[in-house]
């Protein structure tokens, strides 16, 4: 569920007219009400969190230990014993360690909430010193928080010191946009040019949809794309899909069967107290007579073959009997997929020799390319591709589009009737006036009353919100997106757009206008400016909206309870078999961009539009995005993984969506200035100048997407040619170090050879036989391919910040990026098998899986996989039941387990 205020108090009360003599400012003490049971459950979440946290490693620092991770995707614990013992290692650790360790997407996501922190505090430094004296002084009438906001300047005169500050805030906002885009540009370039990405086999494979029957073969693109290396044409695996899941369907029920069985005889054989039979050299007679000693024969597990009307049977007989049927249809049905007897559906995967012929072919046009087919995606994995939406056709896709925008959009407005009512709710006490019915909430007790006007908005705001990321993602689905990176972005857009509109605008607006309800039935003509009086208090809501989401929202998330129950709760009570522990236990979590941007960035955006307006604000915004800013920097360390790639495009989205603040900011200080001018002419002067520098923004932002849009999504060509030449000279360094460390073997621990290396040319060149965890061999190729460019000091933080193209340029990135051990070696040679299968539908692949079950003292499990092994490949090894009858597994030995997936560790390397 995304996170959002649960504690937040009666915010908007503090919302009624300067004209009311009955309704004053409560804005402190609702900021009081709202930040102490704030801090105290922040206080009690990190509390809880420091004392658990050592011993619960698996939920606090999987990051530190899981053997499944690669050694250098690892973050370095804490050897030292202590509560604190953490935080030297946590402060030591610089930010770029998640890009050399981890993935570009998730230091972005981190650099992003430093971006936005550095954004808010600036602000402070700008709109504090002139804005504070002008409004406190304004003579306005307003008090408590109000004072310090637009609303209580009566001078229009006072105006020009808004619209002047203004200019310069948004203006940085506006460069920091800006740097940051360039930034994001250069280090996309950087990162995927890289040793280790470039050589990737995804780095170098273009998805085509659409593709023409004449162009569905091999040679046919080969005498199209020059430096084709492989094809893989997508067939229709519908049929085959719904095979593998039968198959794995009876198969893990056999295997929840078994151990049912074994299980329930070692729980009688406790239950009785006697010792286990002994089971060296026993036959399948005397095994089968311990089964029958134990397990009554209507004891055994079974079940209905359909539900409530179909025949009971025993579940281990039956899909013993059923299971060799379901095999061979499936083995069937991969061999004619194999040979190319399927149907094909109009896609598919073609790999270049080098990343810069990949390049070109991905950046044609569907004008310009040769064969008029549409290039959908360069650089992804193929567990982020949604193999089912390949073979649909272009105006099917094209129709579902427009479905899926207009469902969304339609989904919005709809949404804005039960917001509405949660922002009325807020401010329900000021209804009371008109509203004779509701004349019983005066009587209700203060508590009650901000249970009724605080608590339940927010839950209800919760669940409302909580459920459109999950609609937005099926609706990219169904409307045809190909890859998980592209529903992450369709959903990024959607779920902004719900957040800035529902979260934001009508919130505010709802709260305003029930703030000022009886005036506006009292004087209609008043409304517009009633509501544009009552939009700087409505601040005040999200004052209390950034401390609750700046201490106990980032204590909760750091605190993590889900996982804490789900680990310990859950998992041992629902988790009966060795393979679901053994899931459980190497699982990592990950953010889904598509959904975790949005509330940032609509955070971000509400401190923007504030900033000029009640710039308060922006400090409670500074802390409270700080606070979060050091949470996700917790998790990126030690307990969250990458599960989406998009190759930093999500960043990028959300650098230019920030600029909706900026227009906001812009209109709403327009509007305010618009409605003032009855009160003296004067205020046409800061609006003008507010409209010169919205139309001035406006050009801008056109003339900064046209220029920078394009180096956002692609790589230029001179770029990649530059890298070509730096690996040759990359491949005849390799060569020299080949010689004079020969008789060095390796093994790496997932079977890549190392001895030789992809490069972007499509050759191989010799690495040495060196392992990833071999850091000597490894830091003298790192200091051997470093760039010649010198090493700059680095500067202050204000240096670096209006400096960026000298401590942050393509040039230094890319030095950067070449001093990392991580990123300046290619990939070793990935297995033929995993090289020649890697872009086939994921069920042409599927093996029949082996099923896990524990070994018992009594020889059960023995007998059972001398019987089961005949139907499906069985094991015991590695799981076993301790003397209180509870299952085991070896956490000692995770890559050897029989649930260890290595393809699908391998095909996350692609």
């Amino acid at each position: 569920m995304e996170h959002v205020p649960t504690l937040a108090r009666l915010v908007a009360r503090a919302q009624a007219s300067q004209g009311s003599a009955t309704k004053t400012s409560s804005s402190a003490s609702a900021l009081v009400s709202t930040l102490i049971p704030a801090f105290l459950l922040a206080l009690a979440f990190f509390a809880a969190f420091l004392i658990i946290r050592k011993k619960q490693q698996r939920v606090y620092a999987p990051r530190t230990f899981l053997e499944v991770l690669p050694h250098d995707a690892r973050t370095p614990g804490s050897a030292k014993p202590g509560m604190f013992a953490w935080i030297k290692e946590f402060r030591a650790l610089p930010d770029e360690y998640v890009l050399h360790h981890q993935s570009m997407d998730q230091y972005l996501y981190l650099r992003f909430m430093k971006m936005i922190t550095i954004m808010c505090f600036v602000g402070c430094l700008i709109t504090w010193p002139i804005l504070f004296p002008i409004n406190a002084t304004g003579g306005g009438g307003q008090k408590e928080l109000d004072l310090l906001s637009f609303s209580n300047v009566a001078k229009p005169a006072r105006y020009f010191a808004h619209a002047a500050v203004a200019w310069v805030f948004l203006g940085f906002v506006l460069f920091l946009i800006t740097r940051e885009t360039i930034f994001f540009i250069n280090l996309r370039q950087a990162y995927l040019t890289s040793p280790l990405n470039a050589s990737r086999i995804s780095s170098r494979t273009v998805l085509f949809t659409d593709v023409p029957k004449d162009y569905q073969n091999e040679g046919a693109l080969r005498r199209v794309y020059e430096k084709v290396n492989r094809v893989w044409i997508a067939s229709d695996c519908k049929k085959l899909q719904d095979h593998v899941d039968d198959r794995d369907k009876v198969a893990f029920k056999l295997e929840k069967a078994e151990i049912k069985l074994i299980q329930n005889a070692n729980k009688k054989r406790l239950k009785a107290k006697q010792p286990a039979p002994s089971t060296h050299n026993t036959g399948n007679e005397e095994a089968g007579h311990t089964v029958s000693e134990w397990i009554d024969q209507k004891k055994r597990p079974s079940h209905r073959t359909k539900f409530l009307i179909g025949k009971k049977v025993d579940t281990i007989h039956h899909s013993r009997e059923v299971l060799p049927g379901l095999i061979e249809k499936t083995n069937l049905e991969q061999n004619l997929h194999k040979m190319g007897e399927k149907d094909l559906i109009g896609a598919v995967f073609v790999e270049f020799q080098t990343q810069r012929a990949a390049q070109i072919a991905f950046q044609a046009s569907k004008k310009h390319s040769p064969i008029n087919a549409v290039p959908r995606a360069i650089g992804i994995i193929p567990e982020q591709i949604v193999w089912k939406n390949l073979g649909m056709g272009r105006k099917n896709r094209k129709l579902r589009g427009l479905i899926a925008t207009a469902f969304i959009t339609a989904m919005i407005l709809f949404w804005t009737i039960p917001v509405a009512v949660v922002g009325a709710i807020s401010n329900i006490n000021y209804l009371t006036d008109k509203v004779p019915f509701l004349s019983f909430i005066n009587s209700v007790p203060p508590v009650i009353l901000g249970v009724i006007t605080g608590l339940l908005p927010t839950v209800a705001l919760a669940i409302l919100v909580a459920l459109v990321p999950i609609i937005c993602r099926v609706a990219a689905k169904l409307a045809g997106a190909v890859t998980l990176q592209e529903v992450e972005m369709k959903t990024q857009s959607w779920y902004f757009a719900f957040q800035v509109i529902q979260v934001f605008l009508i919130t505010t607006f709802s709260s305003g206008a029930a703030a000022v309800a009886t005036q506006i039935v009292q004087q209609p003509g008043s409304a517009p400016t009633l509501l544009a009086n009552s939009l700087p208090k409505a601040s005040n809501f999200y004052i209390s909206y950034f401390i609750v989401y700046g201490l106990a929202v980032s204590s909760k998330q750091l605190f993590n309870l889900i996982a804490l129950l789900m680990f310990n709760i859950v998992g041992r009570l629902f988790d009966k078999t060795p393979r679901k522990m053994y899931k459980r236990w190497i699982g990592l979590s990950g953010d889904k961009w598509g959904s975790s941007y949005p509330k940032w960035t609509n955070l971000a955006v509400i401190a923007i539009s504030y900033s000029c307006i009640a710039p308060l604000v922006l400090g409670f915004a500074t802390i409270g995005l700080g606070l979060i800013y050091l949470v996700i920097r917790y998790q990126s360390f030690y307990t969250k993984t990458t599960t989406i790639d998009t190759r930093g495009q999500a960043y990028g989205r959300a650098l230019q969506q920030l600029t909706v603040g900026v227009y906001l900011a812009e209109l709403c200080l327009i509007g305010l200035f618009a409605i003032s001018i009855p009160k003296g002419t004067i205020s046409t002067g800061p609006m003008v100048m507010m409209i010169i520098f919205l139309v001035g923004t406006v050009i801008y932002h056109i003339i900064m997407r046209k220029t920078l849009h394009a180096l956002t999504n692609a790589l230029p060509e001179e770029l990649l040619e530059k890298t070509e030449q730096r690996y040759d000279a990359h491949r005849d360094m390799e060569e020299g170090l080949q010689q004079q460390k020969l008789g060095h073997n390796g093994a790496h621990p997932l079977g890549l050879d190392h001895s030789e290396s992809h490069t972007t040319d499509g050759q191989r060149t010799p690495t040495n036989g060196v392992t990833h965890a071999d850091d000597d061999s490894r830091n003298k190729t790192k200091h051997a391919v470093q760039t010649t460019e010198p090493t700059h000091k680095e500067g202050s933080f204000l240096t670096k910040l209006f400096n960026p193209n000298r401590y942050k340029s393509h040039g230094k990135l890319q030095e950067w990026m070449s001093s990392s051990k991580q990123h300046s070696i290619p990939m070793p040679r990935y297995p033929e098998e995993v090289a020649r299968d890697a872009y086939q539908d994921p069920s042409i692949n599927s093996e029949t899986p082996t099923l896990w079950i524990p070994r018992d003292e009594m020889g059960i499990s023995r007998q059972e996989l001398r019987d089961g092994s005949k139907v499906i490949p069985m094991t015991d090894e590695g799981a076993w039941f301790n003397e209180k009858g509870k299952i085991m597994w070896d956490h000692d030995n995770l890559t050897n387990a029989p649930a260890y997936s290595k393809e699908k560790l391998i095909n996350q390397l692609l």
